[in-house]
Protein backbone atom coordinates (compact mmCIF):
# COMPACT_ATOMS: atom_id res chain seq x y z
CA UNK A 1 0.00 0.00 0.00
CA UNK A 2 2.86 2.38 0.87
CA UNK A 3 4.21 2.19 -2.69
CA UNK A 4 0.94 3.62 -4.01
CA UNK A 5 1.90 7.03 -2.62
CA UNK A 6 4.43 7.41 -5.43
CA UNK A 7 1.87 6.84 -8.19
CA UNK A 8 0.52 9.70 -10.29
CA UNK A 9 -3.03 9.37 -11.64
CA UNK A 10 -5.06 11.22 -14.27
CA UNK A 11 -8.83 10.80 -13.89
CA UNK A 12 -10.84 11.49 -17.08
CA UNK A 13 -14.56 11.88 -16.33
CA UNK A 14 -17.05 14.63 -17.26
CA UNK A 15 -19.16 13.99 -14.15
CA UNK A 16 -17.97 16.03 -11.10
CA UNK A 17 -19.69 13.67 -8.68
CA UNK A 18 -17.90 10.63 -10.09
CA UNK A 19 -14.58 12.51 -10.15
CA UNK A 20 -15.04 13.23 -6.45
CA UNK A 21 -15.94 9.63 -5.72
CA UNK A 22 -12.84 8.36 -7.55
CA UNK A 23 -10.64 10.83 -5.68
CA UNK A 24 -11.96 9.53 -2.35
CA UNK A 25 -11.34 5.91 -3.40
CA UNK A 26 -7.82 6.70 -4.59
CA UNK A 27 -7.05 8.54 -1.36
CA UNK A 28 -8.19 5.46 0.59
CA UNK A 29 -5.76 3.44 -1.54
CA UNK A 30 -2.99 5.84 -0.41
CA UNK A 31 -2.84 7.59 -3.81
CA UNK A 32 -2.80 11.38 -3.54
CA UNK A 33 -1.05 12.58 -6.73
CA UNK A 34 -4.30 12.98 -8.67
CA UNK A 35 -5.21 15.32 -11.51
CA UNK A 36 -8.45 15.57 -13.48
CA UNK A 37 -9.64 16.05 -17.06
CA UNK A 38 -13.29 16.64 -17.91
CA UNK A 39 -13.10 15.63 -21.59
CA UNK A 40 -10.89 13.93 -24.15
CA UNK A 41 -9.67 17.35 -25.33
CA UNK A 42 -8.48 18.46 -21.90
CA UNK A 43 -6.93 15.04 -21.30
CA UNK A 44 -4.93 15.29 -24.53
CA UNK A 45 -3.65 18.76 -23.55
CA UNK A 46 -2.50 17.48 -20.16
CA UNK A 47 -0.89 14.34 -21.55
CA UNK A 48 1.00 16.41 -24.13
CA UNK A 49 2.68 18.21 -21.22
CA UNK A 50 3.36 15.41 -18.74
CA UNK A 51 3.03 11.68 -18.20
CA UNK A 52 1.17 9.73 -15.53
CA UNK A 53 1.58 6.26 -14.08
CA UNK A 54 -2.13 5.51 -14.30
CA UNK A 55 -5.04 6.88 -16.34
CA UNK A 56 -8.57 6.14 -15.08
CA UNK A 57 -10.95 6.92 -17.93
CA UNK A 58 -14.73 6.81 -18.01
CA UNK A 59 -15.86 5.13 -21.24
CA UNK A 60 -18.97 7.28 -21.58
CA UNK A 61 -17.66 10.79 -22.20
CA UNK A 62 -21.09 11.89 -23.44
CA UNK A 63 -21.49 15.61 -23.57
CA UNK A 64 -17.87 16.04 -24.64
CA UNK A 65 -17.55 18.55 -27.48
CA UNK A 66 -15.75 16.16 -29.82
CA UNK A 67 -18.15 13.23 -29.36
CA UNK A 68 -15.36 10.79 -28.49
CA UNK A 69 -15.77 7.90 -26.10
CA UNK A 70 -13.02 6.46 -23.92
CA UNK A 71 -11.99 3.83 -26.46
CA UNK A 72 -11.59 6.39 -29.23
CA UNK A 73 -9.55 8.58 -26.88
CA UNK A 74 -7.28 5.63 -26.09
CA UNK A 75 -6.74 5.02 -29.82
CA UNK A 76 -5.89 8.71 -30.36
CA UNK A 77 -3.43 8.67 -27.46
CA UNK A 78 -1.71 5.55 -28.82
CA UNK A 79 -1.77 6.77 -32.43
CA UNK A 80 -0.18 10.12 -31.54
CA UNK A 81 2.16 8.49 -28.99
CA UNK A 82 0.99 10.64 -26.10
CA UNK A 83 1.16 7.69 -23.71
CA UNK A 84 3.90 5.10 -23.48
CA UNK A 85 3.56 1.33 -23.47
CA UNK A 86 4.18 1.36 -19.72
CA UNK A 87 1.31 3.74 -18.93
CA UNK A 88 -1.50 1.95 -17.13
CA UNK A 89 -4.85 2.81 -18.78
CA UNK A 90 -7.92 1.52 -16.92
CA UNK A 91 -11.34 1.95 -18.53
CA UNK A 92 -14.38 2.43 -16.30
CA UNK A 93 -17.58 1.24 -17.93
CA UNK A 94 -20.89 -0.52 -17.56
CA UNK A 95 -21.30 -4.25 -18.11
CA UNK A 96 -23.46 -3.66 -21.22
CA UNK A 97 -20.81 -1.47 -22.88
CA UNK A 98 -17.99 -3.81 -21.85
CA UNK A 99 -19.57 -6.75 -23.68
CA UNK A 100 -19.64 -4.69 -26.89
CA UNK A 101 -16.21 -3.11 -26.65
CA UNK A 102 -13.89 -5.77 -25.27
CA UNK A 103 -14.06 -8.12 -28.27
CA UNK A 104 -13.91 -5.36 -30.88
CA UNK A 105 -10.98 -3.22 -29.79
CA UNK A 106 -7.60 -3.79 -31.35
CA UNK A 107 -5.99 -1.36 -28.88
CA UNK A 108 -7.22 -2.49 -25.48
CA UNK A 109 -6.82 -0.81 -22.07
CA UNK A 110 -4.67 -2.40 -19.41
CA UNK A 111 -7.88 -3.35 -17.63
CA UNK A 112 -11.62 -2.65 -17.37
CA UNK A 113 -13.52 -1.90 -14.17
CA UNK A 114 -17.27 -2.46 -14.34
CA UNK A 115 -19.58 -0.07 -12.47
CA UNK A 116 -20.52 -0.06 -9.67
CA UNK A 117 -17.30 -0.96 -7.83
CA UNK A 118 -15.74 -0.56 -4.39
CA UNK A 119 -12.41 0.86 -3.24
CA UNK A 120 -11.20 -2.73 -2.72
CA UNK A 121 -11.95 -3.58 -6.34
CA UNK A 122 -10.14 -0.44 -7.54
CA UNK A 123 -7.12 -1.19 -5.32
CA UNK A 124 -6.97 -4.80 -6.57
CA UNK A 125 -7.10 -3.72 -10.22
CA UNK A 126 -4.37 -1.13 -9.72
CA UNK A 127 -2.20 -3.71 -7.93
CA UNK A 128 -2.81 -6.19 -10.75
CA UNK A 129 -1.92 -3.56 -13.35
CA UNK A 130 1.32 -2.68 -11.56
CA UNK A 131 2.21 -6.38 -11.36
CA UNK A 132 1.64 -6.68 -15.12
CA UNK A 133 3.71 -3.57 -15.83
CA UNK A 134 6.57 -4.96 -13.77
CA UNK A 135 6.52 -8.16 -15.85
CA UNK A 136 6.57 -6.24 -19.15
CA UNK A 137 8.95 -3.43 -18.17
CA UNK A 138 12.23 -5.16 -19.19
CA UNK A 139 10.79 -5.80 -22.67
CA UNK A 140 9.39 -2.26 -22.91
CA UNK A 141 12.80 -0.86 -21.99
CA UNK A 142 14.47 -2.82 -24.79
CA UNK A 143 11.85 -1.52 -27.24
CA UNK A 144 12.51 2.01 -26.00
CA UNK A 145 16.20 1.50 -26.72
CA UNK A 146 15.34 0.36 -30.25
CA UNK A 147 16.76 -3.13 -29.60
CA UNK A 148 13.89 -5.05 -31.19
CA UNK A 149 15.67 -8.38 -31.51
CA UNK A 150 16.58 -8.40 -27.83
CA UNK A 151 12.96 -7.46 -27.10
CA UNK A 152 11.80 -10.47 -29.12
CA UNK A 153 14.11 -12.72 -27.08
CA UNK A 154 12.77 -11.11 -23.91
CA UNK A 155 9.20 -11.96 -25.00
CA UNK A 156 10.15 -15.61 -25.56
CA UNK A 157 11.71 -15.84 -22.12
CA UNK A 158 8.84 -13.97 -20.45
CA UNK A 159 6.25 -16.32 -21.97
CA UNK A 160 7.88 -19.03 -19.87
CA UNK A 161 8.57 -17.04 -16.70
CA UNK A 162 5.19 -15.24 -16.71
CA UNK A 163 2.71 -17.83 -18.04
CA UNK A 164 -0.19 -15.64 -16.89
CA UNK A 165 0.76 -13.15 -19.62
CA UNK A 166 1.95 -15.68 -22.20
CA UNK A 167 -0.71 -14.68 -24.74
CA UNK A 168 0.10 -10.97 -24.41
CA UNK A 169 3.82 -11.62 -24.79
CA UNK A 170 3.14 -13.73 -27.88
CA UNK A 171 1.10 -10.89 -29.35
CA UNK A 172 3.87 -8.38 -28.61
CA UNK A 173 6.45 -10.74 -30.09
CA UNK A 174 4.45 -11.01 -33.33
CA UNK A 175 4.21 -7.21 -33.56
CA UNK A 176 7.96 -6.90 -33.00
CA UNK A 177 8.66 -9.43 -35.75
CA UNK A 178 6.54 -7.32 -38.10
CA UNK A 179 8.39 -4.17 -37.07
CA UNK A 180 11.69 -5.67 -38.27
CA UNK A 181 10.17 -7.12 -41.44
CA UNK A 182 10.04 -10.76 -40.28
CA UNK A 183 6.55 -11.33 -41.61
CA UNK A 184 6.69 -15.12 -41.85
CA UNK A 185 7.65 -15.36 -38.17
CA UNK A 186 4.80 -13.05 -37.18
CA UNK A 187 2.34 -15.00 -39.32
CA UNK A 188 3.41 -18.26 -37.66
CA UNK A 189 2.68 -16.82 -34.19
CA UNK A 190 -0.77 -15.59 -35.19
CA UNK A 191 -1.56 -18.92 -36.87
CA UNK A 192 -0.57 -20.90 -33.77
CA UNK A 193 -2.85 -18.73 -31.62
CA UNK A 194 -5.75 -19.07 -34.05
CA UNK A 195 -5.39 -22.84 -34.06
CA UNK A 196 -6.34 -22.75 -30.38
CA UNK A 197 -9.00 -20.03 -30.44
CA UNK A 198 -10.32 -17.52 -33.03
CA UNK A 199 -9.12 -14.42 -31.17
CA UNK A 200 -10.02 -11.14 -32.90
CA UNK A 201 -6.65 -9.40 -32.53
CA UNK A 202 -4.84 -12.52 -33.81
CA UNK A 203 -7.11 -12.65 -36.87
CA UNK A 204 -6.38 -8.99 -37.56
CA UNK A 205 -2.65 -9.47 -37.01
CA UNK A 206 -2.67 -12.42 -39.40
CA UNK A 207 -4.49 -10.33 -42.00
CA UNK A 208 -1.94 -7.56 -41.54
CA UNK A 209 0.94 -9.96 -42.25
CA UNK A 210 -0.87 -11.12 -45.40
CA UNK A 211 -1.27 -7.51 -46.52
CA UNK A 212 2.39 -6.71 -45.87
CA UNK A 213 3.39 -9.78 -47.88
CA UNK A 214 1.23 -8.41 -50.75
CA UNK A 215 -1.17 -11.36 -50.45
CA UNK A 216 -4.04 -8.95 -50.86
CA UNK A 217 -6.81 -11.36 -51.88
CA UNK A 218 -6.13 -13.55 -48.84
CA UNK A 219 -6.07 -10.46 -46.61
CA UNK A 220 -9.36 -9.26 -48.08
CA UNK A 221 -11.02 -12.62 -47.42
CA UNK A 222 -9.82 -12.70 -43.80
CA UNK A 223 -10.78 -9.10 -43.08
CA UNK A 224 -14.22 -9.49 -44.64
CA UNK A 225 -14.86 -12.44 -42.31
CA UNK A 226 -13.73 -10.41 -39.28
CA UNK A 227 -16.10 -7.56 -40.15
CA UNK A 228 -19.03 -9.91 -40.75
CA UNK A 229 -18.42 -11.82 -37.51
CA UNK A 230 -17.80 -8.71 -35.43
CA UNK A 231 -19.24 -5.52 -36.97
CA UNK A 232 -17.65 -3.38 -34.23
CA UNK A 233 -14.03 -4.35 -34.93
CA UNK A 234 -13.11 -0.95 -36.33
CA UNK A 235 -9.43 -1.61 -37.13
CA UNK A 236 -10.50 -4.42 -39.47
CA UNK A 237 -12.62 -1.98 -41.50
CA UNK A 238 -9.64 0.35 -41.88
CA UNK A 239 -7.31 -2.35 -43.16
CA UNK A 240 -10.02 -3.85 -45.39
CA UNK A 241 -10.58 -0.43 -47.00
CA UNK A 242 -6.85 -0.05 -47.54
CA UNK A 243 -6.74 -3.51 -49.11
CA UNK A 244 -9.52 -2.59 -51.54
CA UNK A 245 -7.66 0.62 -52.41
CA UNK A 246 -4.46 -1.30 -53.07
CA UNK A 247 -6.38 -3.68 -55.34
CA UNK A 248 -7.66 -0.67 -57.28
CA UNK A 249 -11.26 -0.80 -56.01
CA UNK A 250 -11.99 2.68 -54.57
CA UNK A 251 -15.77 2.12 -54.64
CA UNK A 252 -15.43 -0.97 -52.46
CA UNK A 253 -13.04 0.89 -50.13
CA UNK A 254 -15.54 3.73 -49.84
CA UNK A 255 -18.37 1.34 -48.95
CA UNK A 256 -16.27 -0.27 -46.21
CA UNK A 257 -15.37 3.09 -44.69
CA UNK A 258 -18.99 4.28 -44.89
CA UNK A 259 -20.00 1.17 -42.94
CA UNK A 260 -17.25 1.88 -40.40
CA UNK A 261 -18.29 5.51 -39.94
CA UNK A 262 -21.90 4.40 -39.43
CA UNK A 263 -20.71 2.29 -36.49
CA UNK A 264 -18.10 4.72 -35.13
CA UNK A 265 -18.81 8.25 -36.39
CA UNK A 266 -16.36 10.30 -34.31
CA UNK A 267 -12.89 9.14 -35.36
CA UNK A 268 -11.40 11.96 -37.44
CA UNK A 269 -8.70 9.80 -39.06
CA UNK A 270 -11.31 7.44 -40.47
CA UNK A 271 -13.46 10.31 -41.77
CA UNK A 272 -10.40 11.75 -43.51
CA UNK A 273 -9.76 8.41 -45.17
CA UNK A 274 -13.38 8.22 -46.27
CA UNK A 275 -13.16 11.68 -47.81
CA UNK A 276 -10.00 10.80 -49.73
CA UNK A 277 -11.37 7.49 -50.98
CA UNK A 278 -14.71 9.06 -51.98
CA UNK A 279 -12.84 11.76 -53.91
CA UNK A 280 -10.82 9.09 -55.70
CA UNK A 281 -14.04 7.24 -56.52
CA UNK A 282 -15.51 10.49 -57.92
CA UNK A 283 -18.33 10.44 -55.33
CA UNK A 284 -18.23 14.16 -54.61
CA UNK A 285 -21.32 14.05 -52.40
CA UNK A 286 -19.77 11.48 -50.06
CA UNK A 287 -16.44 13.32 -50.10
CA UNK A 288 -18.12 16.62 -49.20
CA UNK A 289 -20.08 15.01 -46.36
CA UNK A 290 -16.95 13.34 -44.92
CA UNK A 291 -14.71 16.39 -45.15
CA UNK A 292 -17.38 18.67 -43.67
CA UNK A 293 -17.60 16.33 -40.70
CA UNK A 294 -13.81 16.34 -40.36
CA UNK A 295 -13.64 20.14 -40.36
CA UNK A 296 -16.52 20.42 -37.89
CA UNK A 297 -15.21 17.79 -35.46
CA UNK A 298 -11.59 18.94 -35.69
CA UNK A 299 -12.57 22.37 -34.36
CA UNK A 300 -12.64 20.77 -30.92
CA UNK A 301 -9.66 18.49 -31.45
CA UNK A 302 -6.04 18.91 -30.49
CA UNK A 303 -5.17 17.33 -33.83
CA UNK A 304 -6.56 20.01 -36.14
CA UNK A 305 -5.04 20.07 -39.61
CA UNK A 306 -5.48 22.93 -42.13
CA UNK A 307 -5.15 20.37 -44.93
CA UNK A 308 -8.73 19.34 -44.07
CA UNK A 309 -9.92 22.72 -45.30
CA UNK A 310 -7.90 22.29 -48.50
CA UNK A 311 -9.53 18.91 -49.13
CA UNK A 312 -13.00 20.31 -48.54
CA UNK A 313 -12.25 23.29 -50.80
CA UNK A 314 -11.04 20.95 -53.56
CA UNK A 315 -14.23 18.86 -53.25
CA UNK A 316 -16.55 21.86 -53.37
CA UNK A 317 -14.70 23.37 -56.35
CA UNK A 318 -15.11 20.10 -58.24
CA UNK A 319 -18.82 20.19 -57.43
CA UNK A 320 -19.04 23.73 -58.78
CA UNK A 321 -19.86 25.21 -55.36
CA UNK A 322 -17.36 28.10 -55.47
CA UNK A 323 -19.36 30.12 -52.92
CA UNK A 324 -19.12 27.25 -50.44
CA UNK A 325 -15.42 26.87 -51.17
CA UNK A 326 -14.87 30.58 -50.48
CA UNK A 327 -16.58 30.17 -47.11
CA UNK A 328 -14.28 27.27 -46.23
CA UNK A 329 -11.22 29.40 -47.03
CA UNK A 330 -12.49 32.23 -44.81
CA UNK A 331 -13.04 29.73 -42.00
CA UNK A 332 -9.52 28.39 -42.56
CA UNK A 333 -8.02 31.86 -42.10
CA UNK A 334 -10.10 32.54 -39.01
CA UNK A 335 -9.91 29.24 -37.15
CA UNK A 336 -6.28 28.28 -37.80
CA UNK A 337 -4.52 31.60 -37.39
CA UNK A 338 -0.99 30.99 -36.11
CA UNK A 339 -0.73 27.47 -37.54
CA UNK A 340 2.63 27.10 -39.37
CA UNK A 341 0.90 25.43 -42.31
CA UNK A 342 -1.82 28.03 -42.73
CA UNK A 343 -0.13 30.10 -45.46
CA UNK A 344 0.63 27.12 -47.70
CA UNK A 345 -2.87 25.66 -47.27
CA UNK A 346 -4.59 29.01 -47.82
CA UNK A 347 -2.55 29.64 -50.99
CA UNK A 348 -3.40 26.23 -52.46
CA UNK A 349 -7.08 26.71 -51.61
CA UNK A 350 -7.12 30.14 -53.26
CA UNK A 351 -5.38 28.70 -56.32
CA UNK A 352 -8.15 26.11 -56.65
CA UNK A 353 -10.78 28.84 -56.45
CA UNK A 354 -9.05 31.11 -58.99
CA UNK A 355 -8.53 28.18 -61.34
CA UNK A 356 -12.25 27.38 -61.18
CA UNK A 357 -13.02 31.02 -62.02
CA UNK A 358 -10.71 30.84 -65.06
CA UNK A 359 -8.21 33.32 -63.56
CA UNK A 360 -5.00 31.46 -64.45
CA UNK A 361 -2.71 34.39 -63.60
CA UNK A 362 -4.06 34.67 -60.04
CA UNK A 363 -3.88 30.87 -59.66
CA UNK A 364 -0.20 30.91 -60.67
CA UNK A 365 0.54 33.67 -58.15
CA UNK A 366 -1.08 31.62 -55.37
CA UNK A 367 0.79 28.46 -56.37
CA UNK A 368 4.09 30.36 -56.24
CA UNK A 369 3.08 31.67 -52.81
CA UNK A 370 2.33 28.10 -51.68
CA UNK A 371 5.75 26.90 -52.86
CA UNK A 372 7.39 29.75 -50.96
CA UNK A 373 5.36 28.98 -47.83
CA UNK A 374 6.68 25.42 -47.75
CA UNK A 375 9.94 26.79 -46.31
CA UNK A 376 8.22 27.85 -43.08
CA UNK A 377 5.70 25.01 -42.90
CA UNK A 378 5.95 22.06 -40.55
CA UNK A 379 4.62 18.56 -41.12
CA UNK A 380 2.62 19.04 -44.30
CA UNK A 381 1.73 15.63 -45.71
CA UNK A 382 3.40 14.07 -48.72
CA UNK A 383 -0.02 13.98 -50.38
CA UNK A 384 -0.36 17.75 -50.02
CA UNK A 385 3.07 18.33 -51.56
CA UNK A 386 2.45 15.93 -54.45
CA UNK A 387 -0.88 17.64 -55.12
CA UNK A 388 0.88 21.02 -55.16
CA UNK A 389 3.51 19.68 -57.57
CA UNK A 390 0.77 18.41 -59.90
CA UNK A 391 -0.94 21.81 -59.85
CA UNK A 392 2.37 23.48 -60.65
CA UNK A 393 2.83 21.13 -63.61
CA UNK A 394 -0.67 21.94 -64.84
CA UNK A 395 0.37 25.60 -65.01
CA UNK A 396 3.81 24.88 -66.51
CA UNK A 397 5.63 25.92 -63.34
CA UNK A 398 8.31 23.32 -63.99
CA UNK A 399 10.98 24.61 -61.59
CA UNK A 400 8.45 24.99 -58.80
CA UNK A 401 7.12 21.45 -59.38
CA UNK A 402 10.65 20.02 -59.20
CA UNK A 403 11.36 22.00 -56.02
CA UNK A 404 8.18 20.72 -54.37
CA UNK A 405 8.89 17.11 -55.35
CA UNK A 406 12.39 17.37 -53.89
CA UNK A 407 10.76 18.52 -50.67
CA UNK A 408 8.24 15.64 -50.85
CA UNK A 409 11.09 13.15 -51.14
CA UNK A 410 12.16 14.06 -47.61
CA UNK A 411 9.05 12.16 -46.47
CA UNK A 412 9.81 8.50 -45.76
CA UNK A 413 6.56 7.48 -47.47
CA UNK A 414 7.53 8.92 -50.87
CA UNK A 415 9.93 6.96 -53.06
CA UNK A 416 11.97 8.18 -55.99
CA UNK A 417 9.87 6.03 -58.33
CA UNK A 418 6.66 7.69 -57.08
CA UNK A 419 8.17 11.14 -57.57
CA UNK A 420 9.23 10.35 -61.13
CA UNK A 421 5.80 8.92 -61.87
CA UNK A 422 4.20 12.27 -61.09
CA UNK A 423 6.03 13.83 -64.04
CA UNK A 424 5.34 10.89 -66.34
CA UNK A 425 1.59 10.91 -65.55
CA UNK A 426 1.50 14.65 -66.16
CA UNK A 427 2.79 13.98 -69.68
CA UNK A 428 6.14 15.56 -68.86
CA UNK A 429 8.61 12.65 -68.87
CA UNK A 430 11.44 15.02 -69.83
CA UNK A 431 11.09 16.67 -66.42
CA UNK A 432 11.85 13.34 -64.78
CA UNK A 433 15.34 13.60 -66.28
CA UNK A 434 15.65 17.19 -65.05
CA UNK A 435 14.48 16.02 -61.63
CA UNK A 436 17.09 13.24 -61.62
CA UNK A 437 19.84 15.76 -62.32
CA UNK A 438 18.53 18.09 -59.61
CA UNK A 439 18.33 15.17 -57.20
CA UNK A 440 21.94 14.18 -57.85
CA UNK A 441 22.98 17.77 -57.17
CA UNK A 442 20.92 17.82 -53.98
CA UNK A 443 22.40 14.52 -52.78
CA UNK A 444 25.89 15.87 -53.44
CA UNK A 445 25.00 18.92 -51.33
CA UNK A 446 23.76 16.65 -48.53
CA UNK A 447 27.02 14.68 -48.65
CA UNK A 448 28.92 17.94 -48.28
CA UNK A 449 26.70 19.09 -45.39
CA UNK A 450 27.15 15.73 -43.63
CA UNK A 451 30.92 15.94 -44.07
CA UNK A 452 30.93 19.39 -42.46
CA UNK A 453 28.76 18.16 -39.57
CA UNK A 454 31.16 15.27 -38.96
CA UNK A 455 34.08 17.69 -38.98
CA UNK A 456 32.25 19.74 -36.32
CA UNK A 457 31.65 16.54 -34.28
CA UNK A 458 27.89 16.72 -34.90
CA UNK A 459 27.71 12.96 -35.42
CA UNK A 460 23.96 12.63 -35.00
CA UNK A 461 23.39 15.44 -37.47
CA UNK A 462 25.69 13.79 -40.01
CA UNK A 463 23.88 10.46 -39.71
CA UNK A 464 20.47 12.12 -40.10
CA UNK A 465 21.59 14.09 -43.17
CA UNK A 466 23.01 10.98 -44.80
CA UNK A 467 19.87 8.99 -43.97
CA UNK A 468 17.89 11.68 -45.81
CA UNK A 469 20.28 11.43 -48.74
CA UNK A 470 19.92 7.64 -48.86
CA UNK A 471 16.13 7.92 -48.92
CA UNK A 472 16.39 10.23 -51.91
CA UNK A 473 19.01 8.11 -53.64
CA UNK A 474 18.57 4.47 -52.61
CA UNK A 475 21.38 2.26 -53.86
CA UNK A 476 23.83 5.16 -54.16
CA UNK A 477 27.14 3.56 -53.23
CA UNK A 478 28.79 6.81 -52.15
CA UNK A 479 25.92 7.60 -49.79
CA UNK A 480 25.80 4.06 -48.33
CA UNK A 481 29.53 4.12 -47.56
CA UNK A 482 29.32 7.61 -46.07
CA UNK A 483 26.31 6.60 -43.93
CA UNK A 484 27.97 3.43 -42.62
CA UNK A 485 31.11 5.42 -41.78
CA UNK A 486 29.13 8.17 -40.05
CA UNK A 487 27.20 5.62 -37.97
CA UNK A 488 30.43 3.99 -36.88
CA UNK A 489 31.88 7.37 -35.86
CA UNK A 490 28.76 8.14 -33.82
CA UNK A 491 28.83 4.74 -32.12
CA UNK A 492 32.53 5.13 -31.33
CA UNK A 493 31.98 8.56 -29.76
CA UNK A 494 28.55 8.23 -28.18
CA UNK A 495 28.07 4.52 -27.48
CA UNK A 496 26.19 1.63 -29.02
CA UNK A 497 22.78 2.33 -30.51
CA UNK A 498 20.79 -0.74 -31.56
CA UNK A 499 18.73 0.78 -34.42
CA UNK A 500 21.84 2.45 -35.83
CA UNK A 501 23.79 -0.78 -35.46
CA UNK A 502 21.18 -2.58 -37.55
CA UNK A 503 21.15 0.25 -40.11
CA UNK A 504 24.94 0.06 -40.39
CA UNK A 505 24.80 -3.71 -40.83
CA UNK A 506 22.25 -3.24 -43.62
CA UNK A 507 24.48 -0.73 -45.43
CA UNK A 508 27.41 -3.12 -45.24
CA UNK A 509 25.28 -5.98 -46.57
CA UNK A 510 23.90 -3.82 -49.39
CA UNK A 511 27.42 -2.71 -50.35
CA UNK A 512 28.53 -6.35 -50.35
CA UNK A 513 25.59 -7.27 -52.59
CA UNK A 514 26.25 -4.47 -55.09
CA UNK A 515 30.05 -4.73 -55.15
CA UNK A 516 31.58 -7.55 -53.09
CA UNK A 517 35.06 -6.43 -54.15
CA UNK A 518 34.63 -2.77 -53.16
CA UNK A 519 37.85 -1.35 -51.76
CA UNK A 520 36.19 0.08 -48.61
CA UNK A 521 34.02 -2.91 -47.73
CA UNK A 522 36.66 -4.79 -45.73
CA UNK A 523 37.54 -1.69 -43.72
CA UNK A 524 33.90 -1.06 -42.84
CA UNK A 525 33.42 -4.69 -41.78
CA UNK A 526 36.52 -4.51 -39.54
CA UNK A 527 35.32 -1.23 -37.97
CA UNK A 528 31.82 -2.60 -37.39
CA UNK A 529 33.08 -5.81 -35.74
CA UNK A 530 35.50 -3.79 -33.60
CA UNK A 531 32.63 -1.57 -32.43
CA UNK A 532 30.55 -4.63 -31.49
CA UNK A 533 33.48 -6.09 -29.52
CA UNK A 534 34.05 -2.76 -27.78
CA UNK A 535 30.49 -2.67 -26.48
CA UNK A 536 30.05 -6.41 -25.92
CA UNK A 537 27.54 -6.93 -28.72
CA UNK A 538 27.29 -10.51 -30.00
CA UNK A 539 27.83 -11.43 -33.66
CA UNK A 540 29.67 -9.78 -36.52
CA UNK A 541 29.16 -8.43 -40.02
Amino acid sequence: MQENSKLSVLVIDPNPGLRGSLQNMLNQANITKIEFAVSSGTAIKQLAKKSYDIILCEYDLSGAEDGQDGQQLLEDLRHHRLIGMWTIFIMITSEAVYSKVVSAAELTPTDYILKPFTVDVLSQRIARAIERRTAFLPTYQLIGQGNMRAAIRSCVQSERTHPRYAGEFARLRAELHMSVGELAEAEAIYTSILEIKPVGWAMLGHARTLFMQERYEEAKETLTKIVVDNPRFMAAYDLLARTHETLGHPEAAKKVLEDAVAVSPHVIRRLRNLGAVALEAQDLGAAEKAYKQVVAKAKYSEFRDPEDHVNLTRTLVRKGDTAGAGGVIRDLEKSLRGNPNLDACKAVSNALLFEAAGNAEAAVNELNAAVGALKTSNGLSAGFKIGLAKSCLDHRLDDAASQVMLDALSDDNVTMAQAMNVFVKAGRPELADVMTTALKRHVAELLSVASEKSRMNDHRGAVQTLSDALHMAPGNMQVMIALASAILRQIDELGWDHPLGELCAKQIEDIRTLDPAHSQLGHLVDQFNAAKRKYGIAGGA
